[in-house]
């Protein structure tokens, strides 16, 4: 079944009212010199036919041309009559934080969100605020910019933003007076909410792709309380402080999600320095946030627990390439994970498709997640 409704549109003629639950009829009117054709098939053997007791066009004389209303195509039978599952954001306005370059999982969230219709709004991370913006600015984004439909995904508004930090009182003096800060006003967690909140006023969408943990490099054994606190603090607890300051003004029905790895569970010798603590917590807040935003603000959490991939935030773990071609060798579906999926998922999470969805880890990895066994051990050798 196909309709085709123009607006605002006068026609020269139109045909009378059709009432008929198993025919197919055509009603045509000419347009400015256009054919407008609006066309209903029903079949009683067809389960997704759409059942439409009639099709009214009416009409009444006038000087010149008469008027029409074709009442059917209301925007409730507009949504009936549409192919598919689309995922529909429009209308929607997402706040992902995290988002310092074009080839992170953040950038991917961010084009398929803003694939799907929705506003996209980023926060930044202080140092790193001027070279984004600057790329931004000259263009040296767009072709990574470019969505589907060819035209360029827009970031409606930047926010510098250190999520380590929630109010101001937090931050220590010699943050204060770096030079990297120099020039950014406003950057803590709750200043980005409220922020925010002047700016905009409520959001439907939070994105936390953020995590750091400056001795990730430092086996557990060797990790020190400093660089293990920071790695929860930066990875894990930003989640929670995020989720904290924005959900009073994340609309009800609204969705969160953050972004994990296989780490928290099993062993990645070489993924040190508490941050496979840090994503441990992550999940463990996820499913305590999912139950606590659900009853106080009607707000799903959900984290991906993503694949490796070879951004430059990832290659501070040294040892990146070398994940990559484990995990094409041993996942279940041998492909190169792409950036892209891990996007699609989150718009997945994050629609009404999955309005039940909450407190869940999501696993976008080819199935690397369910092996226990490494296919291209020397050990399987015969």
């Amino acid at each position: 079944m196909e309709a085709v409704a123009a607006t605002g549109l006068q026609p020269m003629a139109v045909k009378t009212c059709v009432s008929s639950p198993s025919r197919m009829f055509t009603s045509r009117a000419i347009i400015s010199g256009s054919n407008l054709n609006v066309t209903k098939t029903r079949s009683d053997k067809s389960p997704s036919a759409l059942s439409l007791q009639s099709l009214c066009v009416r009409y009444s004389p006038s000087s010149k041309h008469q008027r029409f209303t074709i009442r059917a195509m209301s925007e409730e039978s507009e949504k009936m009559a549409t192919y598919g599952l689309p995922i529909d954001l429009r209308g929607k306005r997402a706040f992902i934080a995290g988002v310092a370059d074009d080839n992170g999982y953040g950038w991917a969230i961010a084009k398929a969100l803003s694939a799907a219709g929705a506003e996209i709004i980023v926060g930044t991370w202080v140092p790193a605020l001027n070279i984004f913006e600057t790329s931004l600015r000259r263009g040296k984004f767009d072709e990574s910019r470019r969505l589907p439909n060819g035209s360029l995904m827009e970031i409606v508004k930047v926010y510098p933003l250190d999520a380590v930090y929630d109010t101001p009182e937090d931050v220590p003096e010699d943050v204060k007076t770096n030079k990297r800060y120099a020039g950014s006003s406003k950057w803590t967690v709750k200043e980005v909410a409220e922020s925010v909140r002047n700016d905009f006023g409520n959001i439907d969408i939070l994105v936390h792709s953020l995590a750091n943990g400056p001795e990730v490099t430092k086996p557990l054994l060797e990790t020190s309380r400093k660089g293990y606190l920071a790695a929860i603090s930066a990875s894990s607890y930003s989640f929670v402080s995020l989720l904290q300051h924005f959900l009073p003004i994340i609309n009800p029905g609204g969705a969160s999600i953050s972004l994990t790895y296989i780490a928290s569970e099993r062993t990645i010798p070489g993924y040190g320095g508490g941050m496979s603590s840090a994503k441990a917590a992550l999940e463990s807040d996820t499913k305590v946030l999912a139950f606590e935003a659900g009853r106080k603000g009607q707000v799903r959490v959900n984290t991906i627990s993503a694949g490796p991939l070879g951004s430059r935030a990832a290659k501070a773990i040294g040892f990146i390439e070398k994940m990559i071609d484990y995990s094409y060798s041993n996942a279940p579906l041998q492909k190169e994970l792409l950036a892209d999926e891990v996007g699609y998922t989150a718009a997945f999470l994050v629609s009404p498709l999955a309005s039940a969805v909450t407190g869940s880890v999501v696993y976008v990895d080819n199935g690397l997640n369910t092996m226990g066994l490494a296919t291209d051990s020397p050990a399987l050798a015969v």
